[in-house]
């Protein structure tokens, strides 16, 4: 039987020249974290796990050494109670799923159901560019096999003026590709960085914004109100034929429950690396698949976050699209993974992820120790 022996967590820092300045942070990125969880079990195996910082893990080791790593709903409870009282620790659920499939000799798409060794991709890009530059850079993507791209429209502190100058970028992209691309907006108003304090849009603005959009063919809208208004995205919904979507900063599964409960949303956005790991997120799978819902995760973390998040929607889940960070140059493959021996590559569009068993992590173990910091 595997028990575990040792858990490790350690941090690193990628500096980025030029900087990246992303749709929803109005301060240029000099540099990008990264935290890496090592779980061994007493043969040497290693499972991985990446996404939040593990803050307020650390005393909590002993929680797991000598258990069967394959356990992983009573890790589970675990991992809930120190959210509960410490901080998120979900990329330790991650980490025991790779592990437990290095056990088993299985990829976790295949333990979580085997509907898919793939998923189909869209390119979620980060930077708000002139409406030409975001035209080219979506024919791009359609050159690449992309059958869909995330277009992010300014936050209060993004860049432009106001959520008109987003809709002539959205206008520009669809009159240079047409209907080649199935085309998503996130309205970046569920939640601000901590230095800002402005106000998310109303219902009405909201809405207004969401009539251009039916206008556009936009399939889905994401963030458009603050993430505690059930009420107002409810009602947006209803009044509109773009689907809402929302759920990616989403903290406690229960709050999931209570979106699908309402029928607040029509797609749900949770990270594994950020809510409930694999292992909660699997419940919301199938309640928003009984509920007519859209359950397709939001992964703006690493490559590792992505890998996670696409074994869940892969073996369990049925989405049309994943979410694929990539925004050349500011957002490339090579810095979103860095922790890797090689970046995640897509084909055509598609995310295959093979037979290796976990989840198909292999780390540059000399990358890290550059960029290891206390």
């Amino acid at each position: 039987m595997s028990r575990i022996a040792s858990i490790d967590i350690s941090h690193h820092r990628l500096k980025l020249d030029p900087p990246f300045k992303a749709s929803w942070d109005g301060r240029p990125r000099h540099y990008f974290d990264a935290t890496i969880v090592r779980v061994r079990d007493e043969d040497g195996r290693e499972g991985i796990g990446s996404g939040d910082l593990m803050k307020g893990f650390e005393g909590h080791e002993d929680l797991f050494i000598g258990q069967d790593p394959r356990h992983l709903e009573r890790h589970y409870e675990v991992l809930s109670h120190i959210n509960f009282h410490y901080g998120r620790c979900w990329p330790l659920d991650l980490a025991l799923w790779d592990l437990a499939g290095k056990v088993t000799g299985e990829p976790v798409w295949r333990m979580l159901g085997g509907r898919a060794d793939r998923v189909r991709l869209y390119a979620s890009s980060g930077v708000l560019r002139e409406p030409v530059d975001m035209a080219e850079q979506a024919e791009r993507y359609v050159e690449e096999g992309f059958p869909a791209m995330k277009v992010r429209f300014s936050s209060s502190a993004g860049g432009r003026s106001s959520w008109r100058d987003d809709i002539e970028a959205l206008e520009a992209i669809r009159m240079r590709v047409g209907s080649k691309l199935e085309l998503m907006v996130d309205c970046n108003q569920g939640w601000r960085m901590p230095w800002d304090t402005t106000l998310p849009w109303t219902f009405k603005d909201a809405l207004a914004v969401a009539r251009e959009l039916e206008q556009l063919g936009v399939y889905w809208m994401e963030e458009p109100l603050h993430r505690s208004d059930l009420k107002g995205m409810k009602a947006l919904k209803d009044a509109t034929c773009v689907r809402i979507a929302g759920g990616e900063m989403t903290r406690e599964l229960h709050e999931f429950r209570d979106i699908i409960e309402e029928r607040a949303l029509d797609v749900i956005q949770p990270d594994v690396a950020l809510v409930g790991g694999i292992t909660g997120c699997r419940r919301l799978v199938y309640q928003a698949r009984e509920a007519g819902m859209m359950f397709t995760p939001h992964s703006w973390t690493n490559g590792i976050g992505v890998l996670a998040n696409a074994h869940l929607t892969a073996g369990a889940g049925d989405a049309p699209f994943l979410e694929y960070p990539y925004d050349n140059p500011e957002w490339s493959e090579a810095r979103r993974d860095f922790l890797l021996v090689e970046p995640l590559q897509h084909a055509g569009g598609w995310l295959k992820l093979g037979e290796a068993p976990g989840l198909g992590i292999v780390l540059d173990e000399e990358r890290l120790k550059a960029t290891r910091i206390s």
